[in-house]
């Protein structure tokens, strides 16, 4: 129990006040970008209950009120009831996915009368409480694979509901719990395979049309052989400690494939793929055969690694080319220069970049954009707000708007390092994973540098659920933060 003396600080004198006036800030700065980017010519009054800007207030209003109800709540609350609040908010992605109301191609909207609800984005905050109370429980070691494969079970299944509800977006925004996992002891390996299918889908995809000098090579294919390779030899020497071995497997590969260059490029054009190819099976077979004579696990790992390489980089472009649907694949493909399409799937994406650059260094002050005020951006009092920044406010809001954002994840990474307890510091950890998430991708699409996936800016983008979800998300943590000095009996 919590032992209440006069000498224990209060939950108001205990939160972090910085953190709620970033908050603050946020609220107040994505109300004035909402305004700029749905205010028309000859408005009269922009808080009229009529437009976007006045309900923005009503949403930042209940949010807020929200947000002191959670504080007054007993911060053991939050621990006590994580699985039932997970398992109400997964019955509430299941139900959603045979809601009759499609709004946008899209099933993730509950309508209950004139509330539209989207459970998406409060799966979030349930999915971060499952899994801190799953993670913190006695015995739990993130290094059995028992143990983490159940943890990831917990973030995977709230993706499949949402990938169901046609919103890959928000699905793909639980890839960020694994930051959480890495600093929880995830071993890295896990974390560079990921970034190693990003490199490998980027690069083979983008040059799987180009051809290598005067040869049948494809750049794409050869390049992301050669890098299988190369990430193999690597992984031999850091986890297996045996630089030889590594140099072996990197001379050899490295070697014949030159060699078959110059056969091809001097003497018989041939496709150099299929060496690489005869290489890596050998490469297999010398994993798998130190593994069977040494019996050390890390061989096996491995060479697991190097057989999922090829078999995704193969896989990726028959998952792109046939079961991704036509808008899916004409933005990827526009994201990595295959297609312009200024009039189509990149529309989105020109506009908002001619937006931000036509800010200049000051902006061109509040409600006089043009491109934001003649609508030429889609979707920009919403998923493409920070353009509405860039124009208005120019280089000099945009990077404040940023700067506030960094100094909440600084924040927030102080808070969660000094929680006295498990449970509170990886719910930090999501939380914090949730917001870089979400800032990286919005920011990275509308400057054309990320896929656009249709995902809110915190306390930016117009919407009650999207700003209900990330407050929830906010003083959860603050609440549990709260409570860290309290004497526990």
């Amino acid at each position: 129990m919590v032992q209440q003396t006069d000498k224990q600080p209060s939950v108001l004198r205990s939160l972090d006040w910085w953190t709620i006036g970033i908050y603050v800030a946020l609220l107040a700065f994505g109300w004035i970008s909402v305004c700029g980017a749905s205010y028309n010519y000859g408005d009269t009054d922009i808080l009229s209950l009529g437009t976007r800007s006045g309900m923005q207030i009503v949403w930042i209003g209940t949010s807020i009120c929200l947000g002191f109800v959670l504080l007054m709540l007993d911060d053991r609350f939050y621990d006590t009831f994580a699985y039932i609040i997970y398992a109400v908010l997964l019955l509430l992605l299941f139900v959603t996915i045979f809601n009759p109301h499609e709004i946008k191609g899209s099933r993730s909207w509950l309508v209950l009368g004139p509330l539209r609800l989207q459970p998406a984005e409060f799966a979030k905050f349930a999915t971060a409480l499952a899994v801190s109370k799953i993670m913190s429980t006695y015995g739990f070691n993130m290094h059995r694979w028992k143990d983490f494969a159940v943890a990831c079970a917990v973030v995977v299944l709230p993706m499949l509901f949402i990938i169901a509800q046609k919103e890959t977006g928000s699905a793909l925004v639980y890839i960020s719990f694994f930051l959480m996992f890495y600093r929880e002891g995830m071993t890295g390996s896990v974390l560079f395979t990921g970034v190693a299918m990003v490199i490998y889908f980027v690069v083979g995809i983008r040059y799987e049309d180009a051809y290598l000098l005067d040869t049948t090579t494809s750049i794409g294919k050869f390049s992301v052989l050669l890098l299988v390779q190369i990430f193999t030899s690597t992984l031999v020497y850091v986890y297996c400690k045996n630089s030889k071995h590594a140099l072996t497997i990197l001379g050899y590969a490295v070697g014949i494939t030159l060699l078959a260059f110059l056969f091809a490029q001097f003497v018989i054009p041939f496709d150099i793929v299929w060496v690489q190819l005869v290489i890596s099976a050998a490469l297999i077979g010398f994993l798998l055969y130190h593994w069977l004579i040494l019996r050390f696990r890390q061989y096996l790992y491995i060479m697991l690694f190097t057989v999922g390489s090829i078999s995704f980089f193969y896989s990726a472009d028959y998952v792109l080319n046939n079961i991704m649907e036509p808008h899916q694949r004409v933005r990827i493909n526009v994201l990595l220069g295959l297609d312009e399409d200024l009039a189509g799937a990149g529309y989105n994406v020109h506009q908002s970049e001619i937006a931000i650059g036509s800010g200049g260094l000051k902006g061109k002050g509040f409600l006089n954009g043009t491109q934001t005020k003649l609508k030429f951006v889609p979707e920009q009092d919403t998923d493409f707000i920070f353009c509405t920044v860039g124009e208005e406010e120019g280089f000099v809001g945009s990077a404040g708007v940023l700067l506030l954002f960094l100094a909440l994840i600084l924040r927030l990474i102080k808070m969660a390092e000094r929680q006295p307890f498990k449970f509170g510091r990886v719910y930090g950890y999501c939380v914090l994973s949730i917001f870089l998430f979400h800032v990286f991708i919005n920011v990275g699409m509308v400057l054309g540098l990320t896929p656009v996936i249709g995902i809110p800016l915190p306390f930016f983008s117009y919407g009650g659920s999207s700003l209900w979800g990330f407050t929830i998300l906010l003083f959860i943590f603050l609440r549990i933060d709260a409570g860290r000095n309290l004497i526990r009996t």
